[in-house]
């Protein structure tokens, strides 16, 4: 099949975090204050398709692997470029380089997988994705960053966010 008989895909990415205190802890407080506000901008990023969400507009409140600490999240996107922009080049940036102030370090914390154009997963695929990644190691349905020949920015940013996050350990 050709590239231009091929239908139309999207990117999805799951990730989890499991917290380091209650979301009603005063050292979360600035990132349970900002979700809404991150979530926002991602959904006014050029390329952003869709993020599963409950009745409070986030997915803070569904449960994974049994433990009401690790926190999902999932979306889509209509390519790589939408994707790197929004975690790498908004406001998020700048939480996801503090992540370690509010979350515990997780081996394998995202999987990226890519669905056919429309398609909106539910977190159980996420997971199942997530878990495949893990055991399995990279292929065609569960990959991450460093498997994406074309997502360059990840490689920039995320050195950057070690050295910050060294300097920061260094000072503190």
């Amino acid at each position: 099949m050709s590239k231009c008989d091929a239908a139309p895909r999207h990117l999805a990415q799951c990730n989890i975090a499991r917290i380091r205190y209650p979301l009603d802890d005063p050292r979360m407080r600035e990132f349970v204050d900002n979700v809404a506000r991150v979530n926002a901008l991602a959904e006014q990023i050029e390329g952003f398709v869709w993020r599963l969400q409950d009745e409070s507009g986030h997915a803070m409140g569904m449960q994974v692997y049994g433990d009401p600490r690790v926190l999902p999240n999932l979306t889509v996107w209509e390519n790589v470029a939408a994707l790197e922009r929004f975690v790498w080049k908004t406001v998020h940036s700048r939480f996801y380089c503090r992540r370690a102030e509010w979350f515990e370090h997780t081996q394998t914390p995202l999987v990226l997988w890519h669905v056919p154009a429309g398609h909106r997963p539910a977190m159980a695929e996420g997971v199942e994705r997530l878990e495949r990644l893990k055991e399995r190691g990279p292929s065609d349905d569960a990959f991450g960053w460093s498997d994406i020949p074309e997502a360059q920015q990840w490689k920039t940013a995320r050195a950057g966010a070690t050295q910050t996050n060294e300097h920061a350990t260094r000072l503190n």
